[in-house]
C-alpha cells in the first residue's frame, strides 16, 4: 500500500437527529455557552447559535457577523438564509432572515467580487450584502445562460469553492451509491454510464468567471469518479485542489464473507488533477476492485487517493487552517468535519502537514467525545470555515447549531 498515511478507524453515514444539542449548565467558552465535549488544552466550543432546522452552510464575514444556509429539512423549498448580526453589547448574534423558500441551500461562499454565491439544488445564485432589496442574480441554473447542476438522486445538494483565479469549483454529486439500478448490481462487462462522458456524474465541474461581472464563460468536467465530493479546499501555498471523498456504503451485500462494513470501504482524501478519474464505482479504498467489477485494473486505469480516512466518517467540509490563533503546530494543516453518525464521525480532526506541506501527517483530534450528554446531541459538523478571528465556525445540522472552535492562549 503506497498511501503516505493512514488514519485511525472512525465510521459514519448521513442520518437525522431529534435530540437538540446543549451547552454544559454554567460553561463558558469565549463569552458564549461552552459545549460538553473534548478538545486539546486551550481550545473550547462556543454554542453561537441553536434552534435552527437544519444549517448546513456558514460564511463568517469580516466584520463578525455570521451568514447561514439552513435547509429546514429535505422537502423542496423550506430552506432559509440567515444572518447572524453580532450584538453591538454583550455577547451573542441576533438573527434576520436574509431569503426565504430557497431549494435545500448547502454551500455558502463569498466570490472575489465580494458577492455572496449560495447553491440550491440545479443552481447557483450571488446577491450583494449592501443591497437593501437582496436583488438574486442567477450564475448557474435558473435565468443564467449557464445551465441547471443535475441535482440527481442521493447527492443532490451543492458545494462549491473559488479557486486562486477566480474560477468556481462544483461538486456534482452521483445520483447512486456504487452505479445500481433499482437495487440491482451494476454490468460488470458495461462502463457505468452515469460516471463517464461530458455530463458525467460523481465529477467535479470548473466553471471559467468573468470578473467583475461573476458570469460564466464556459465550463467543463474537471474531474470525475468521485462519488460525492462535499468537502473540497484549495491549498494556500500550493494552490492544488484537495477533496475528501464520501465513499461507497452497502459493499457488505457484495461481499457476503465480510461480518461488517463497519470499517469499509474507507473515506479518501484526493489531490485533484484536472481530466483525472479517480475509480468511483469501479474501484475503492486504495484502488481495490469493487465487487461489482472485479476485473478492473484499477492501479494502472485510476488515480488512488492520498490518503485513507476513516470509514463511514462522512467529511462534509473542511478548510486549511491559515491563521494565527491556534499554536503553531496547526499551521496551514487541513481541518475536516466528520458528520457521520456512526463511531468514526461526530468530530472534528486536523490534518497536520507533512515536510512537504500536504495534509499527510498526523490527525490530530480537534473536538472528540461529541456524543449524547442529557439534552445535548450527538454531534453532526457539516460545513467549516475559518473566520477572520482565527477561529473555526462549524454548522451542526442534526442539532441545529452554529460553532466555533475557539482558542485563548494560556496567560503568562
Amino acid at each position: 500500500m503506497h498511501l503516505k498515511k493512514f488514519t485511525s478507524t472512525l465510521a459514519a453515514c448521513l442520518v437525522s437527529a431529534t435530540t437538540p444539542a446543549m451547552a454544559a449548565v454554567n460553561a463558558q467558552c469565549d463569552g458564549m455557552p461552552r459545549l460538553d465535549v473534548a478538545t486539546p488544552a486551550g481550545f473550547c466550543v462556543a454554542v453561537l447559535a441553536d434552534g435552527l432546522k437544519f444549517p448546513r452552510g456558514v460564511l463568517p464575514l469580516t466584520n463578525g457577523d455570521i451568514l447561514v444556509t439552513d435547509m429546514a429539512g429535505w422537502a423542496p423549498k423550506l430552506g432559509k438564509l440567515w444572518l447572524l448580526q453580532r450584538k453591538a453589547a454583550g455577547p451573542g448574534y441576533a438573527r434576520k432572515l436574509l431569503l426565504d423558500k430557497l431549494d435545500r441551500p448547502n454551500g455558502i461562499v463569498q466570490g472575489p467580487d465580494g458577492m455572496v454565491y449560495v447553491g440550491e439544488v440545479g443552481r447557483i445564485f450571488r446577491f450583494d450584502l449592501r443591497d437593501p432589496a437582496r436583488t438574486v442574480n442567477d450564475v448557474i441554473g435558473g435565468t443564467a445562460k449557464t445551465p441547471r447542476l443535475p441535482g440527481l438522486g442521493l447527492h443532490l445538494l451543492t458545494t462549491m469553492r473559488f479557486g486562486p483565479t477566480g474560477d468556481l469549483y462544483v461538486n456534482v454529486g452521483s445520483s447512486t451509491d456504487h452505479c445500481e439500478n433499482d437495487g440491482q448490481a451494476p454490468d460488470p462487462a458495461k462502463p457505468c454510464a452515469a460516471a463517464e462522458g461530458p455530463q458525467a456524474l460523481g465529477a467535479i465541474r470548473e466553471y471559467k468567471m468573468a470578473w467583475p461581472d461573476g458570469t460564466v464563460t464556459s465550463w467543463r468536467t474537471h474531474a470525475r469518479g468521485l462519488r460525492n465530493s462535499m468537502a473540497l479546499a484549495f491549498h494556500p501555498a500550493t494552490g492544488e485542489l484537495w477533496q475528501a471523498e464520501n465513499a461507497r456504503d452497502a459493499i457488505q451485500a457484495a461481499m457476503p464473507q465480510l461480518k461488517s462494513d463497519e470499517n469499509l470501504p474507507h473515506e479518501e482524501l484526493n489531490l485533484i488533477k484536472a481530466d483525472r478519474h479517480y475509480g468511483w464505482p469501479y474501484c475503492y479504498d486504495d484502488n481495490v476492485a469493487s465487487p461489482e467489477y472485479p476485473k478492473t485494473a484499477c492501479a494502472t486505469e485510476y488515480v488512488a487517493p492520498q490518503r485513507l480516512l476513516p470509514a463511514h466518517a462522512a467529511p462534509l467540509g473542511m478548510t486549511f487552517y491559515t491563521a494565527s490563533r491556534y499554536p503553531e503546530l496547526y499551521k496551514n494543516s487541513l481541518i475536516i468535519g466528520y458528520h457521520g453518525y456512526r463511531s468514526n464521525g461526530h468530530r472534528l480532526v486536523a490534518l497536520l502537514p507533512d515536510k512537504a506541506g500536504a495534509p499527510l501527517g498526523k490527525s490530530v483530534e480537534l473536538i472528540g467525545n461529541w456524543e449524547r450528554k442529557g439534552k445535548q446531541g450527538r454531534g453532526a459538523p457539516v460545513d467549516v470555515k475559518l473566520g477572520q478571528d482565527g477561529d473555526i465556525y462549524m454548522a451542526d445540522d442534526h442539532n441545529g447549531l452554529v460553532l466555533k472552535l475557539h482558542y485563548a492562549a494560556a496567560k503568562p
